[in-house]
């Protein structure tokens, strides 16, 4: 009986090993797929980073460039003011020459469709 107790009392303590070693093994699986985790998230931070840094390149790129498209079409549209300005003062006598004169030099005619009532 002595030697069953034993024996039981051996299959007990290498349970009992197993076990801590089934535990230490967990815990290491745990460790490691918290590394595994951080790593990730700091690989995703640099990688948003740079991306983010890219964005804002190709954002200052685009606003710039629709600063100076705003700029040159100020400018275009002040040069069109200026320009039709300038053909007003130019052929305003004459046109206002003309419609005077288009009406207040008025010659009476008969119309071509006028029938005489006789």
């Amino acid at each position: 009986m002595a030697s069953q107790s034993q024996g039981i009392h051996q299959l007990l303590q290498a349970e009992k090993r197993a076990n801590n070693k089934l535990e230490e093994a967990k815990k290491r699986k745990g460790k490691r797929i918290k590394q595994a985790k951080e790593e990730a998230m700091a690989e995703i931070d640099q990688y948003r980073m740079l991306r983010e840094k890219e964005f804002r390149l190709k954002q200052s790129k685009t606003m710039g460039s629709q600063s100076n498209l705003s700029e040159e079409i100020e400018e275009q549209t002040l040069g069109k003011i200026q320009e039709l300005n300038g053909s007003y003062h130019k052929y305003m006598e004459s046109v206002m020459k003309q419609l005077l004169s288009m009406v207040c030099d008025m010659k009476p005619e008969i119309h071509v469709n006028y029938r005489a009532n006789m």
